[in-house]
């Protein structure tokens, strides 16, 4: 018995376009990636696979974000939302205040953010420019 052209043409067509809508979902919905440090120790260990959303509402403080910084993504929690005040040391940023430090607003659309392990963390505390723009976040971390 012959089998139907339009059921051979369906077994072809199927999996390029699962493939195709797999490819789209996680490049506007979905993020999917890797942690290879422990800046974010214990929450997210290091070798950990990441899964978060493209889509996502208003960021909150103890969110993690995932985004781009000068070519790398990254992956930390948001210590400090737009209008709320850390402080410069000169050489390093503070969410503390101690005598000598200048306080510096968090600006609209950005976000002071650090790893839960500090000791191992490269974050906005050190970074000449301490904040993460909005629109270089790529994706808010599934697991928090």
């Amino acid at each position: 018995m012959k089998r139907p052209k339009k059921l051979g043409t369906l077994k072809l067509v199927l999996p390029f376009a699962a493939a195709a809508l797999t490819i789209l979902l996680f490049r506007t919905v979905f993020f999917l990636g890797y942690t290879p440090t422990a800046s974010m120790e214990p929450a997210i260990p290091a070798g950990s696979f990441l899964f978060g959303y493209r889509l996502y509402g208003t960021l909150q403080r103890d969110d993690i974000i995932i985004f781009k910084r000068d070519g790398h993504t990254v992956i930390k929690r948001i210590a400090a939302i737009p209008g709320d005040t850390v402080y410069d040391y000169g050489t390093q940023f503070s969410l503390e205040y101690r005598a000598g430090a200048l306080p510096v607003a968090v600006p609209e659309d950005c976000y002071f953010v650090l790893g839960d392990n500090t000791a191992e963390s490269y974050d906005s505390r050190f970074w000449a420019e301490p904040f993460v723009v909005r629109k270089d976040i790529l994706a808010k971390y599934a697991g928090n």
